[in-house]
């Protein structure tokens, strides 16, 4: 059975439409197919759910039961892919408040280096205290400034709390195999040390050690996703447009690109999934934002932001359309009782649960953003666990790389992002810049 599935009923064209790309499709997945395995290519996350490292993946299970026992607080220093894949299945797949439950037993999981800000870091240290620390540093080079800054700060802060020795033994770092300044300090400090693939860049590394050491660090089955991620593998194979949803999808996003619909909203229907949308944010943005081109990635969580953007999606400017996430069995649910008072004029909904409510909120806001002009592609996924996402996770990566070569970019490079830094660093004095 497949969990995931994608209903384009309410895209505003038929299904025909699709077919029209599937010469272009085809081509895609055959170049795709025949730079796999290639180390020059960034395409190692194609087979990757297959061919991972099954030694490092054992060693990442071992270093995360350590952590578990030996730290009350784990500290992810990254940036972008480094750390928003992780943040992502971490907080779609444990409590929603886990880092203020008492009764959680593993560590509570902050992330840092991800921005600049001396408010956010002094904030985190009085949050850490005299709390015992683990701490992993994920970075290709070493030397990316937000989190290269913050592994200074806490590397001084760890060995000033337990020594040298002791330090070592509570830093992980996941960096490139051979070289960098991550790398070599690595090796000079004996740290325990990951992979980050050669040919993976970082927004479709969340399935590599990037990810999957801080999500075994929450407890959650990475075993699991990677089966998931499988399972997308195995299924989304198949080069024809007809039969492979992923693939629909992918066209669906061009042929509405095509009618200057040039924004899309990922929407959730599940604050669990906030962070979901934020990965999945970087992943478009980064593959298909060049040359002047590409559909504008944003998110929204409904019905909360119905009460905010609503009025816009509803009515402002048509260069939209939206894709939903829809889960279809809830983890847990709760049903709303009946108040004889009713004061609030709410017993409509007595003997109803808070999951069928959120899903005829869901099919109302649906049925009024397409009669308002707001094409709405809705995917659906059984129910939010690991196994579940890691099919997710794939999908999206497959479809974006082949939405970006539809769209005529090379969807696993970022030269855009490279304009800032030299700005900053001019600024800053750095030298030879």
């Amino acid at each position: 059975m497949s969990n995931i599935k994608v209903n384009l009923e309410n895209t505003g064209f038929k299904k025909e439409e699709l077919m029209k790309y599937n010469e272009k499709v085809e081509k895609a997945h055959e170049e795709l197919h025949s730079v796999a395995d290639n180390e020059d290519d960034f395409v190692g996350w194609l087979h990757l759910p297959t061919n991972y490292n099954k030694e490092e993946f054992e060693r990442i299970k071992k270093c995360a039961e350590k952590i578990k026992k030996d730290s009350e607080v784990f500290l992810v220093i990254g940036i972008g892919g480094s750390y928003l894949g992780a943040r992502a299945v971490i907080e779609s797949l444990t409590n929603t408040f886990y880092n203020a439950c008492s009764n959680i037993k593993t560590p509570k999981i902050f992330f840092v280096g991800n921005n600049m800000s001396p408010n956010y870091m002094n904030d985190l240290l009085e949050c850490i205290g005299n709390k015992d620390i683990s701490i992993t540093v994920i970075s290709k080079s070493g030397t990316t400034t937000e989190p290269a800054i913050a592994f200074r700060i806490f590397r001084e802060f760890m060995e000033s709390k337990y020594g040298v020795d002791e330090a070592r033994k509570r830093i992980y770092i996941t960096t490139d195999k051979e070289k960098g300044a991550l790398k070599t300090l690595s090796n000079e400090e004996e740290y325990e040390t990951f992979v980050i693939p050669d040919n993976i860049g970082g927004r479709y590394s969340v399935l590599t050690a990037v990810g999957l050491l801080p999500i075994a660090v929450a407890g959650i089955d990475i075993d699991k996703l990677m089966y998931g991620a499988k399972n997308a593998e195995d299924k989304y194979n198949e080069n024809s447009v007809k039969y492979n949803q992923c693939y629909q999808y992918a066209v669906a996003r061009n042929i509405l690109y095509s009618q200057e619909k040039t924004t899309e909203i990922l929407v959730n229907y599940e604050p669990k999934m906030q962070y979901f949308t934020e990965w999945w944010k970087q992943l478009y943005a980064e593959s298909e934002g060049k040359e002047n081109k590409g559909i504008f990635p944003t998110g929204a969580m409904f019905t909360t932001d119905l009460h905010s953007i609503g009025q816009y999606i509803q009515e402002g400017r048509r260069n939209l359309f939206e894709t939903v996430i829809s889960i279809e069995n809830p983890e847990t649910d709760i049903t709303i009782k009946k108040d004889a008072d009713n004061i609030d004029g709410l017993n409509f909904v007595a003997d109803k649960t808070m999951d069928y409510v959120n899903k005829k909120a869901m099919q109302g806001t649906i049925e009024a953003h397409v009669a308002g002009g707001v094409p709405n592609i809705i995917i659906t996924m059984e129910r939010l666990d690991a196994e579940n996402l890691g099919e997710l996770i794939y999908f999206f990566e497959l479809s974006c790389a082949i939405s970006g070569k539809l769209l005529g970019v090379n969807p696993f490079n970022q030269p855009g992002v490279e304009a800032y830094k030299k700005n900053m660093f001019r600024l800053l004095g750095k030298p030879g810049v």
